[in-house]
């Protein structure tokens, strides 16, 4: 099938042309700007895919130790038929774990050392199913949590920060004092250090210590857990079951997901990522409208050829047509070249980093400053598709006044000299 004559010269003007110093220096700036429009398309693939993989590692992390979903008691005590409400809660086919858990606040000292604390009472055999225990801390840490033993697993920051480790005692200095005849006496409770989680996240490294949630009720003077931690299929589903589990399950309480208790680190992280995006789109923007000038450069130079082809019968419509498929020809090569070479790059990132860190000596993630050692890369298609879209609509936009200047080429003008 032969195609219209206006992609066949478009094609061709896309191409070196004659060897002359003119078209020479016209396909050099052709190449230039496609060469740009690559390079920002592969630079914003890159930056995208490196900072979607920062946020999936640290939360990752973050989840080791931060619950899917909470469901909880509205005014702080014990919940009453809590197997009845794991049962609702696993009826949900994106629920795959339940697990009670008391949370609250204390003080733990040793020594004249005192830190203030987020005490976590589990279930060492429910955990597992909601939190990778073998993922924070040694295999079997948490099941060294027997009830009535008063064992503790602390943050290892806050086991640094007291210089504490395993076999260790600390005192935990519970809230709300028990009132004598000589005044609101502290209760105080010894607990012996069986281990410690990194979970990599150093807010709750540093303040989150973990006991048997039988310990933790006798010390807090509490009935039974005060809340329920959920494992969710898919962590990005929360927002969605926590509504629909506030409709299902029997009972008022307040349910909560992981994106409502950070809310503001991963509203940080969106607009980080949004403005990213918006500079290095810039890049390719710079690049595209260089074609601006290649076309015009062009249009100067095709002057006798588009009045020949007015001559023959062509309409100023089909004149635009040949220079918009040159300015398309080199959007989509230099968009498509961008895509293989950002997309070889975001893949293999983790192969190109240790060969840069080798090649010049230096570590770009130090492992005692950053939560990670490694250089993450998670390409996503909801990142990719906008920015092949955007560079596509910039190059086609910028082909429009060019093209509109060559129809507007008079025959008669452009062969008085030829």
């Amino acid at each position: 099938m032969r195609l219209p004559y206006e992609l066949q010269l478009g094609w061709r003007y896309t191409r070196a042309g004659r060897a002359t110093r003119r078209n020479g220096f016209i396909s050099f700036i052709s190449g230039v700007s496609m060469l740009g429009i690559a390079l920002g398309v592969a630079a914003l693939i890159i930056v995208l895919s490196v900072m979607n993989g920062f946020q999936k590692e640290v939360r990752d992390r973050m989840l080791g130790v931060v619950s899917h979903i909470e469901i909880l008691s509205r005014d702080g005590q014990a919940l009453q038929d809590i197997d009845q409400i794991m049962a609702a809660a696993r009826k949900n086919p994106e629920v795959v774990g339940a697990a009670p858990f008391i949370n609250t606040q204390a003080l733990i000292a040793r020594g004249e050392d005192m830190k203030g604390a987020i005490i976590r009472g589990i279930d060492p055999k429910l955990e597992p199913e909601v939190t990778d225990t073998n993922g924070i801390a040694a295999g079997g840490t948490f099941d060294k949590l027997v009830p009535g033993q008063f064992g503790i697993v602390l943050g290892i920051e806050l086991a640094r920060s007291m210089f504490v480790q395993p076999g260790d005692q600390v005192t935990l200095v519970a809230p709300g004092g028990q009132v004598t005849p000589a005044g609101v006496v502290p209760r105080l409770k010894q607990f012996t250090v069986v281990g410690t989680f990194d979970s990599g996240h150093y807010e709750y490294d540093s303040a989150l210590a973990m006991i048997h949630e039988e310990d933790a009720a006798k010390v807090f003077r509490l009935e039974g857990p005060t809340g329920i931690r959920l494992k969710l299929k898919d962590l990005n589903e929360a927002r969605d079951i926590a509504d629909q589990l506030a409709v299902t399950l029997p009972g008022q309480f307040l349910i909560r997901d992981w994106t409502r208790q950070n809310k503001t680190w991963f509203a940080a992280v969106q607009v980080e990522k949004r403005m990213m995006f918006i500079i290095l789109t810039l890049i390719v923007a710079v690049a595209a409208f260089n074609l601006v000038s290649t076309l015009v450069m062009t249009v100067t130079d095709k002057r006798a050829d588009i009045a020949i082809l007015r001559t023959l019968g062509s309409s100023p419509r089909s004149i635009m047509g040949i220079f918009v498929v040159q300015g398309a020809m080199v959007g989509v090569i230099g968009t498509g070249i961008g895509l293989l070479l950002g997309l070889g790059i975001a893949y293999n990132i983790d192969v190109i980093v240790p060969f840069l860190e080798r090649l010049f000596h230096a570590s770009f993630l130090p492992k005692d400053i950053y939560l990670i050692s490694k250089m993450p890369s998670d390409p996503q298609r909801s990142d990719i598709m906008p920015i092949a879209i955007i560079s596509l609509v910039l190059s086609f936009l910028a082909t429009l006044y060019p093209s509109w200047r060559a129809s507007r080429v008079n025959p008669a003008e452009a062969l008085r000299y030829e």
